[in-house]
């Protein structure tokens, strides 16, 4: 929202510059996005009114007229103007030499044709209040030649860009947050500009000529308006285009100008409707129905829903509701009959019209967070006075106002406690100090026993429902930063501490970390086509995605079934960017349609995923190409996490369609699946355009968490040093490695305290289709230390086992 700091002054002034009321609005939480100032760019005392007393035609040039121009300074200006409508008598906006235009150009006398201009006559775009240059800005009579430009009109006046809350519609108007700078600054505040309406008197009866109906009070809480004849089209006066412009708003006519302005002050959309324009001369607000169209004001031809509320009359829509007015019932430049609609709507319908619809105005932001229906004859008042003096208009007798007042009544006092307000700041606030901020933001405020008692205004009374919001807003108000640094105390009156899940949560993260891995923060949202990408089948679980009702953006559009699309992603993002040697890992939720249907919740766990791609670690003086990521990368990563968090784990073959072929497992413990790691297939990779070997690894901590140990046992292992023997074995190429160790421990019994592959061999030696593999065995007893005799009956067991599991035989 934009707002200039000359609008804000019609109601309050603060005693402190723009800069400092930027910092005190966003410390009392009204976010300052920036400043900047509107119109000319300098020199704006050389901007004057003038006054035309003489345009007489240029000697040398048809399309030139020199003018002499009382600029209030002794003798006439004499200035050379090329605009058709210049004439004697007329008030105009002059610059003088020294004036520097929007543009940054600096005005001198210059000669024209051979006449000297000693200055220019301003038509609106060069003082930045409108679009129109086809003749210059005649301003209404009354202000003195000589008198500064900025005393007349929103001139090169300080803007503030802010940043309104979801919770604050109130700020969304001009009075709203001069009652915030008001509170936070202690400024006089003028009354409420709502505060005399010209038609207070004839509130009890609609105006005759309007019918109006409201099918569903829950989609149209209320509906008022008010009807205006003998209206005359034209344009708005100087000032009203001046102030739109400076608040970012292109002026167009009167009507509509005034719609803008009360929108802009009051923080309530309004709508004009052309009374002659509605057929049947009958409105009716319902859901629309399927197949039924609406061309909006933006000439776009739209379709419809029933779940978007539209105003019909008897040709069909005409209006779709809180969003944009319709262009067959719009004002145009002969209508002469002006019904004017201010009504408040369902937020969260309004928000799902305008997403569906891809169409956002200034209305659907403010009715998509919420507006109460107290608001509706605030913003009459304001368009009628404004309509009677602009339009010429005049009104009809008369209010429609259709509602149902039971759904908006006020609420109960909320009690607000000293003591409750120590106990949640860390510090008391004076009972005058509370009741002194609350009063200054619009609530009402009585004492009671043990503090106050608080009514809520109507534009607070979505946002402050309990006592702890009133102690938020005395807080905000009297200054956060006051509060002294205390340590909250809690029910138990223990010391806040992680949870068990959440400790070992954060050492498996610590395990991947200490291994080199950066973290990383994916979204949760993601492509609707991630299971293709991913080469996922029909019935595969990463199809049973769940859909969001509103997504932020058609890529946006599921939540994640996989944490491998966010980290291929981000890899992608780094390697596209000149990122080659990638090691990446994240923690979060991922999120699946529950396997039960009739179970509306997701079945979501936490996964730990990493990502390696590139050399696994820097090249030295020794080494040739240093190997890149493969599955045995991810395994050793799968290793170290679990081992950190004493899951007793192993990897079994595995076939998923986004992993390399062979080149893939699953992570186990006992009969319960933990994960998968491996390689991802060339395919898929090659979908986030790499070409070289990508290594991925998925934990699911929910299901390793709870088989973690919980106590960390502790051995000698130094009293009785551990006997260390290798041998090869020669089993068939398709046998895993893994099995071949399953088997070797299981053989071994307790003796066998670890054993692993360091080499292997395929050749002559062994024949096609076989391999060999070097085991490297430990032997370990903690009452003694073993000799090859105690040793020999164990290595048997194992070369038998491994003969009768596996036809391994050993190698020579």
């Amino acid at each position: 929202m934009k707002l200039p700091l000359s609008w804000l002054h019609d109601y309050t002034t603060p005693d402190v510059d723009v800069r400092e009321l930027a910092t005190r609005l966003a410390m009392t939480g009204t976010e300052v996005d920036r400043v900047h100032v509107h119109g000319p760019a300098g020199g704006v005392e050389h901007f004057v009114v003038g006054r035309v007393l003489s345009a007489e035609q240029h000697p040398d040039a048809d399309r030139l007229r020199v003018c002499m121009v009382d600029v209030g300074a002794g003798e006439p200006s004499q200035i050379v103007c090329g605009a058709p409508n210049v004439a004697a008598g007329q008030t105009v906006a002059v610059a003088r030499p020294g004036s520097v235009m929007p543009d940054g150009t600096t005005l001198k006398a210059a000669k024209l044709r051979g006449v000297v201009s000693d200055g220019m006559i301003c038509a609106e775009d060069e003082l930045g209040i409108g679009s129109e240059h086809a003749g210059i800005m005649v301003l209404a009579d009354g202000p003195a030649p000589g008198t500064p430009l900025t005393d007349v009109l929103d001139l090169a006046t300080d803007v503030l860009e802010l940043e309104i809350t979801p919770n604050r519609p109130d700020c969304l108007g001009v009075y709203g947050v001069a009652r915030e700078v008001h509170a936070a600054l202690g400024s006089p505040l003028a009354p409420p500009p709502w505060t005399q309406d010209p038609g207070a008197g004839d509130l009890g009866s609609a105006p005759a000529g309007i019918d109006v109906s409201v099918e569903d009070h829950a989609l149209c809480p209320r509906f008022t308006a008010r009807l205006f004849e003998d209206v005359t089209i034209g344009p708005s006066p100087a000032w009203l285009k001046a102030r739109l412009a400076a608040a970012g708003q292109r002026p167009i006519s009167n009507v509509v100008d005034i719609t803008n302005y009360v929108m802009l002050l009051t923080g309530h959309p309004l709508h004009a409707f052309d009374l002659d324009r509605i057929a049947g001369g009958r409105l009716t607000v319902r859901a629309a129905r399927d197949g039924e169209r609406l061309t909006t004001l933006d000439g776009q031809d739209r379709p419809l829903d029933p779940d978007m509320t539209v105003i019909y009359d008897a040709d069909g829509p005409t209006s779709l509701a809180g969003v944009m007015g319709g262009m067959r019932s719009e004002v145009q430049d002969d209508t002469t009959r002006v019904l004017l609609e201010v009504a408040t709507w369902d937020g969260p319908q309004i928000n799902r019209t305008s997403s569906r619809l891809d169409l956002r105005s200034e209305a659907s932001s403010r009715f998509e967070k919420g507006l109460p229906p107290e608001g509706c004859m605030e913003a009459q008042a304001v368009a009628t006075t404004l309509m009677l003096e602009l339009t010429g208009a005049r009104l009809v007798p008369g209010t429609l106002d259709a509602g149902e007042p039971l759904g908006w009544t006020a609420f109960p006092a909320i009690a607000l406690r000293d003591a409750r307000i120590a106990g949640l700041l860390g510090a008391p606030v004076a009972r005058e100090r509370s009741a002194e901020i609350l009063t200054a933001l619009g609530f009402s405020v009585a004492e009671a026993d043990d503090g106050l008692s608080v009514g809520v205004p109507h534009w607070r009374r979505a946002d402050v429902t309990r006592e702890a919001d009133l102690i938020e807003e005395v807080a905000r108000i009297d200054g956060l930063e006051k509060l002294p640094a205390t340590i909250q105390r809690n029910r138990t009156g223990l010391p806040g501490r992680l949870t068990d899940a959440q400790r070992l949560r954060r050492r498996a993260e610590d395990v991947l970390v200490g291994r080199g891995l950066h973290e990383v923060v994916g979204w949760s949202f993601t492509d609707p086509g991630l299971p293709d990408r991913l080469l996922a089948g029909p019935g595969d679980r990463f199809r049973d995605v769940l859909v969001l009702e509103n997504p932020m953006s058609a890529e946006q559009a599921v939540l994640r079934p996989t944490i491998f699309g966010s980290l291929l992603d981000i890899a992608a993002y780094n390697r596209s960017r000149g990122h080659q040697d990638i090691a990446i890992f994240e923690s979060g939720a991922v999120y699946l349609r529950h396997p039960d249907p009739e179970n509306p919740l997701a079945d979501e766990h936490h996964a730990l995923g990493a990502l390696l791609t590139g050399p696994v670690r820097p090249a030295t003086w020794g080494d040739g190409e240093p190997g890149g990521a493969g599955v045995f990368s991810a395994k050793a990563l799968v290793g170290a996490v679990l081992g950190a968090l004493g899951v007793a784990w192993h990897a079994e073959p595995t076939d998923r369609p986004y992993l390399h072929p062979g080149k893939a497992a699953a992570i186990r413990s006992g009969e319960a699946l933990l994960g998968v790691f491996g390689e991802v297939h060339p395919a898929v990779a090659a979908t986030w355009d790499f070409d070289e070997p990508v290594a991925v690894l998925a934990i699911n901590l929910g299901e390793a968490i709870p088989r973690a140990a919980g106590v960390a046992h502790y051995a000698d292992m130094t009293t009785f040093p551990e006997l260390r023997q290798d041998l090869a074995v020669i089993v068939a190429d398709d046998v895993p490695a893994q099995r071949v160790l399953d088997v070797a421990r299981g053989a071994g019994g307790n003796l066998l305290s670890a054993a692993r592959v360091f080499d292997v061999y395929r050749g002559d030696q062994v024949g096609e289709g076989r391999v060999s593999l070097a085991l490297h065995f430990e032997f370990r007893a903690f009452d003694r230390t073993l000799t090859d005799d105690d040793v020999a009956p164990v290595r048997e067991r194992i070369v038998a086992a491994l003969r009768d599991a596996l036809g391994g035989e050993l190698r020579g």
